[in-house]
């Protein structure tokens, strides 16, 4: 699952603390696609001065300095899936878009939260919306905590795979694997960026694209109905962890340009 809005949240986070330029926070957008757009819902539309969906939309710049003015500070990613919003403070439309979307970059200083969507070939559109007053934060799992998680998680899941027969590669599976590394989008992050954090980040862009070959398999080695939902309960606590460790990557980068900000 590509994450446009981990590059948003980290870049905005080091632009509104000093540690980037506004320009090299822009620039960090450009792998995703080769255009950028921004919207925003009714509620959020006159108060940061953004058009409404259905209007000509405005360049991410614009976005960045309605965020600045609105006070955004620490910013968060979140990855919904159904069954798991928490983080979107139950807004029907805002959970909606993060859900088709699987990712939501979240300010609550500002107020918003702000969604990635693909609506034509090299377009993202990012639309704002509204969060309400007092969401809950976020659940706070450190760093190292969630690359243990993930490491266990892959080790289950070869185990449990291996014990169900269903985890013999197929041709040319390695191959998918190397092919969607080599798809993903090279991401340069901020200078001060904590060298941990980048690392899952990274690590966890491997074992997704490991994920997504394994599911995209059809149903492989599997010989049975039980054998194939074995395969989808294997690997589902292995994509929780994958989640969960890009969150916490993510604000581990957050909170370190928010430290280094209070310091200078």
């Amino acid at each position: 699952m590509p994450c446009p809005s981990a590059t948003l949240v980290v870049w905005t986070s080091a632009w509104l603390h000093g540690a980037a330029a506004a320009d090299d926070a822009l620039d960090a957008l450009n792998p995703w696609a080769e255009a950028h757009e921004v919207v925003a819902d009714d509620a959020t539309a006159g108060q940061l001065d953004l058009p409404v969906a259905g209007d000509r939309p405005v360049s991410p710049a614009l976005l960045l300095a309605a965020l600045r003015r609105a006070g955004a500070g620490v910013g968060h990613l979140v990855l919904p899936v159904a069954g798991d919003v928490r983080g979107l403070g139950g807004v029907h439309e805002l959970t909606a878009a993060a859900l088709r979307a699987g990712e939501a970059a979240v300010l609550p200083d500002a107020g918003v939260a702000v969604v990635p969507e693909a609506v034509a070939d090299g377009v993202l559109r990012w639309t704002v919306f509204a969060l309400p007053p007092f969401p809950p934060p976020p659940e706070h799992v450190p760093l190292g905590e969630a690359e243990h998680r993930m490491a266990e998680a892959m080790r289950t899941a070869a185990a449990t795979l291996a014990a169900l027969d269903v985890g013999r590669d197929r041709p040319g599976v390695r191959g998918e694997i190397e092919a969607a590394l080599r798809n993903q989008p090279r991401m340069r992050w901020p200078e001060g960026a904590p060298a941990r954090a980048v690392r899952v980040l990274s690590r966890a862009g491997e074992l997704e694209a490991i994920v997504a070959a394994a599911l995209g398999d059809g149903d492989g080695a599997a010989v049975s109905a039980s054998a194939m939902r074995g395969r989808r309960e294997a690997l589902r606590p292995l994509a929780d962890a994958v989640r969960l460790a890009r969150r916490a990557a993510v604000d581990e980068a957050v909170r370190a340009f928010a430290h280094s900000a209070g310091r200078r």
